[in-house]
């Protein structure tokens, strides 16, 4: 397999691959806000979780790892994150399908597993691009992600259908290879503000 389900671990958190003995932590985590009722976001409700982690272990078998993320500090399970539409034969993935407790946004958690994830598809695996896909009506998503460095590429029209019955356009993103090196160091100072 082109990515494989490896533990990515750095100054803040450490991301490690999902299990079926994290379904209790993650359904603490998300209770620890809201996020599950934004109409827009794809987040499981606590008593969702068993069968959204099922989804990520099966996910991972066929070569999308999904991970957990536990702060160093008090190694707690705080929200969860993915490779996902890997496409080994071009070089591609997109990364998603993360979450987190409140108490760790607006922290350095996102910026570091989006480093480590990051860093890990350009530098260990030779990745030609990546990409992040998000509801067009997710904000906190989209400049979260504009804030990783990533530029839009383009909104997807009319591209699935909700749970709900509403119709989901979605923003695209992207970052290439060489746009790495920038987009590194870019990430590395906003770490570096945070010690």
């Amino acid at each position: 397999m082109w990515l494989k389900s490896n533990v990515l671990e750095g100054d803040v958190v450490v991301l490690e691959p999902i299990k079926l003995e994290h379904v209790e932590s993650l359904a603490s985590a998300v209770q620890d806000g809201e996020s599950w009722q934004l109409w827009y976001a794809s987040v499981p409700t606590p008593e969702k979780m068993y069968g959204y982690v099922e989804k990520a272990i099966e996910g991972a078998k066929s070569g999308q790892p999904a991970y957990v993320v536990k702060t160093k500090a008090d190694n707690q399970i705080v929200g969860t994150t993915r490779y996902y539409d890997v496409k080994a034969q071009h070089r591609r993935a997109s990364i998603g399908y993360t979450w987190y407790a409140d108490t760790v946004k607006r922290t350095a958690v996102n910026t570091e597993c989006k480093y480590l994830l990051i860093k890990h598809l350009f530098e260990s695996c030779n990745a030609l691009s990546l990409e992040f896909k998000t509801h067009y009506f997710n904000q906190a998503s989209r400049t979260a992600i504009e804030r990783l460095g990533a530029k839009l590429d383009g909104v997807l029209r009319s591209h699935q259908i909700m749970d709900d019955g509403s119709i989901r356009d979605t923003a695209v993103y992207s970052i290439l290879s060489h746009e790495w090196p920038s987009v590194k160091n870019h990430l590395l100072a906003k770490l570096a503000k945070y010690t």
